[in-house]
């Protein structure tokens, strides 16, 4: 009932900048957060960054100061402004969206991931 699409990966040299997209599809009534986690191989999934409803934002320490996170409502769209890119940065990045949508007049609750991403920094 609701889809998450990316876009935006690739491969850039340190210090250089990508932007991901990722945008929710779908019989949606609202959603509460939007976000990334990434991860890299041998790791777990971790949190880069959330965007919530309130308009609150939370970031990892490691891209405080170097990603920023967006949200266009009326698109159902989130976006990751990644500058000053790392090598440590390199992993898949996975979109995440939680909320509520409707199907046969009920709403039900979603959380959902993305495909995933590749973001290859190199040196």
């Amino acid at each position: 009932q609701v889809q998450l699409v990316e876009s935006g990966g690739g491969l850039v040299q340190a210090g250089g900048s990508l932007r991901l997209s990722c945008a929710a599809s779908g019989n949606i009534f609202s959603i509460n957060t939007m976000g990334w986690y990434h991860q890299a191989p041998g790791h777990q999934r971790e949190l880069v960054a959330t965007a919530s409803s309130d308009g609150s934002t939370v970031y990892a320490d490691s891209v405080k100061g170097r990603f920023t996170i967006s949200r266009d409502n009326a698109r159902n769209t989130v976006y990751l402004q990644m500058n000053t890119l790392k090598p440590e940065d390199t992993a898949v990045y996975f979109c995440y969206a939680d909320g509520t949508y409707s199907r046969n007049l009920y709403r039900h609750a979603f959380k959902l991931w993305g495909q995933g991403t590749q973001v290859t920094v190199s040196s």
